[in-house]
């Protein structure tokens, strides 16, 4: 078999500004061949950067355990302005005074602003009203009521002083966390109006930045190779409880079969993996103390 459509894992790569994540996945699939499967975790907008999970073959599976790990970012916030995409990219909307920063009045921001917080997303999102997205009807000019309060949670964040109309920060925070709707609360809080200018993603669950790779040329012509190292699947559910049985019992749940599993339940319970020979079998639940459902089967 080709290594074009062997490759099955987790890339990590550097997505730079200016693209978007359908765009370096469409990169990733041209250097990997049309037939290869391949998708991204956690959407950046085109004029962030940083950290961009690719899932490869059989790793698009593991995309619904995956997507609610703890989200990290840094970047920076100007005030003075507000945009109507909350982003540098959009049309300014209103403009504000901007205070004089002061530390002790970041500190009291960055008080407010952390633990569970209601926030209203951006009009310009992916949220979808009457099965449209919401970016696609702001595009078209259409009116668009502003979407309902969701609550979220911040788990740090940090502000610091970097120019007398510039906050930079870094956030971590809980999944469908609008780091754009962040920067417009501060900055309305503040007195003022504001957009984020900068955004960079650190963190994705377990993964960092620190381990991604850039998304050039070198790196398309490794993928050519089948030579680019990937996270395995197994590797890729560290967080999860393992449970190791045999080839031929590995065939039995490949085909749907969950009884290889009674009785060897983790103590823990809930989701847990299925290993064989170093290799990711299925995921599965515990339905009781000895006994288990499939939640998925893995090829690879």
């Amino acid at each position: 078999m080709s290594p074009r459509t062997a490759l099955h894992g987790i890339l990590l790569i550097d997505k730079p500004a200016g693209i978007t994540s359908a765009e370096a996945v469409r990169r990733i699939k041209r250097s990997l061949g049309r037939a290869a499967r391949v998708g991204h975790l956690g959407t950046l907008d085109p004029f962030a950067t940083g950290l961009l999970p690719i899932l490869i073959g059989e790793a698009t599976k593991l995309a619904p355990f995956l997507q609610a790990g703890e989200r990290e970012y840094c970047g920076a916030i100007l005030l003075g302005a507000e945009t109507d995409t909350l982003d540098p990219t959009g049309t300014v909307i209103s403009r504000a005074p901007v205070p004089s920063l002061e530390v002790e009045r970041l500190r009291e921001l960055t008080a407010r602003f952390t633990g569970l917080i209601e926030q209203v997303p951006p009009l310009y999102s992916a949220l979808k009203r009457d099965g449209v997205r919401l970016y696609e009807l702001a595009r078209r000019g259409e009116e668009v009521a502003p979407p309902a309060a969701r609550r979220v949670e911040i788990k740090l964040l940090k502000l610091e002083i970097a120019d007398a109309d510039t906050i930079r920060f870094r956030v971590r925070c809980s999944t469908g966390t609008y780091i754009r709707s962040l920067a417009r609360d501060l900055g309305r809080a503040l007195g003022s109006a504001a957009h984020l200018s900068e955004l960079r993603r650190t963190h994705h669950g377990y993964f960092e930045v620190a381990a991604a790779v850039a998304l050039d040329e070198r790196l398309c012509a490794a993928l050519e190779r089948g030579a680019e190292p990937l996270i395995g699947l197994r590797e890729a559910l560290v967080e999860l409880p393992e449970v190791k049985v045999t080839t031929a019992e590995a065939e039995r749940i490949r085909h749907g079969d969950p009884g290889p599993l009674a009785d060897r339940i983790p103590a823990a319970g809930g989701l847990f993996k299925v290993v064989s020979d170093g290799r990711l079998v299925a995921v599965a639940r515990a339905t009781s103390r000895a006994t288990a459902a499939l939640v998925r089967g893995f090829a690879a």
